[in-house]
């Protein structure tokens, strides 16, 4: 086989064989197949589609081009969550310890920023010391300590989604349903867990910009996890506006300490406690109301702020930042954009605030760039909020003076305001 032929066979919309998508993916992880022939094919698959099949052989390859690790030596109920991604989700810091202190095992291996949306691993590494790179050895072993772990892939784990998750974000194929399936349940199903609770993520600022396709998403991930015999879940969730306040690693990373602090006003708070609820039901740790109770026992108690403080100590991580938010990473500047009219907010393009923090140095351009932790926004009005002309919209904490005129002005044109006060967006669209 070449890759050549098996590039022009997708560019002509025709359905690959499971061999020639294996000898792809097994050809790019042995890095015998370059990233500008993986580039094309990406752009080839995202253009013309994929089957079921070859979505299934393709997650196969991804999840067998590494090991699949084993927590055998855990009694506890192993389950993790994943986010398919949008701007300020930041729930992985929350109910991950909230789970390890409700009966169950929380194995979490989690991205880094892909397109306009966050990263996991980026918010982590905004504490300062955070070793997301655990070996498995480390990883395991933190796991059975804590009742989490929280790391990247390693070098042993999905190699193949490694390599193509950072190729799709720089070739504008993120959105595309079988490449995040398979990304998706390559690592989760190699991490060792029993059950997954999805948070499948639709509006502006969602890789699913409407409810049918992140439906479908949805049924295309837990039919893949249920295949596998694996107990899944998922809810369908708005991104028509940042979740909770802050957006920018460092800046969500505080706010979801906030939240293990007590905080439990807003929508950031309601998600965690549904997400982490759904995470003890799918373990059979809890039913749903006492599933609810427990974890909002576990935040008010501040016994899920120890939990995480002991993951970040375990990590290499300082845990002071915990009880001392000022030792996270900010910005020297800040700025502040103000409504030019009076009205109801009616509209947040999402995921263009995703793309300023990104382009203000909160995320990377390209492969190599390094983040500014400290950029991010926080985010003042929300939808169906009532605003006066002045009032502030969004707050943008910011090192680089020279991209300021130019990306103030985007901030001010990222909403939009009607006379009436628009109806109230939902949050959790299923259950």
């Amino acid at each position: 086989m070449r890759a050549q032929d098996i590039i022009e066979k997708k560019r002509d919309k025709q359905t690959l064989t499971p061999e020639e998508i294996a000898f792809l993916i097994q050809g790019y992880t042995r890095d015998e197949i370059p990233d500008y022939q993986m580039a094309a094919w990406l752009m080839a698959s995202f253009l013309n589609g994929m089957n079921a099949e070859e979505t299934q052989a393709l997650t196969r390859e991804m999840l067998h081009s590494g090991v699949i690790v084993s927590h055998d030596h855990i009694a506890l109920p192993k389950v993790d969550k994943h986010s398919t991604g949008g701007v300020g989700d930041k729930t992985s810091l929350v109910i991950a310890p909230v789970a390890a202190c409700c009966g169950v095992a929380v194995p979490m291996i989690s991205g880094r920023a892909l397109g306009h949306s966050g990263g996991t691993l980026d918010k982590l590494e905004a504490i300062p010391g955070f070793r997301t790179n655990l070996s498995l050895a480390e990883f395991k072993d933190t796991l059975a300590k804590c009742g989490l772990a929280l790391i990247g892939q390693t070098p042993e784990i999905a190699p193949a989604d490694r390599k193509l998750y950072a190729l799709r974000d720089v070739t504008a194929t993120v959105p595309f349903r079988p490449f995040i399936t398979a990304s998706i349940m390559s690592k989760k199903l190699a991490e060792g867990i029993d059950g997954l609770v999805l948070d499948v993520k639709t509006g502006n600022g969602a890789f699913m910009k409407t409810e049918a396709d992140a439906r479908a998403l949805a049924e295309m991930l837990c039919a893949t996890g249920r295949g596998v015999g694996k107990r899944v879940t998922a809810l369908i969730t708005d991104m028509n506006q940042p979740l909770g306040r802050y957006v920018g690693n460092a800046l969500e990373t505080r706010e979801a300490i906030e939240c293990l602090q007590g905080k439990l006003d807003g929508d950031f708070a309601e998600l965690n406690i549904e997400l982490a609820a759904q995470m003890l039901i799918v373990g059979g740790v809890a039913e749903l109301d006492a599933a609810r109770a427990q974890v909002r026992e576990a935040i008010t108690s501040g016994r899920a702020l120890e939990r995480f403080k002991q993951c970040i100590e375990l990590q290499g991580g300082d845990p002071h930042v915990c009880d001392d938010l000022t030792r996270l990473p900010h910005c020297d500047h800040q700025v502040t954009i103000k409504a030019e009219q009076s009205g109801y907010v009616a509209h947040i393009q999402t995921d263009e605030l995703g793309r300023i923090t990104k382009e203000w140095g909160g995320g990377r351009i390209r492969l190599e760039d390094k983040i500014d932790y400290g950029v991010g926004l926080y985010v003042h009005a929300k939808l169906g909020d009532e605003i006066k002309a002045g009032d502030a919209l969004v707050t943008a904490y910011y090192h680089d003076e020279a991209k300021l005129e130019t990306l103030c002005a985007r901030l001010q044109q990222t909403y939009a305001f009607a006379e009436n006060r628009p109806a109230p967006s939902v949050l959790i669209k299923t259950p």
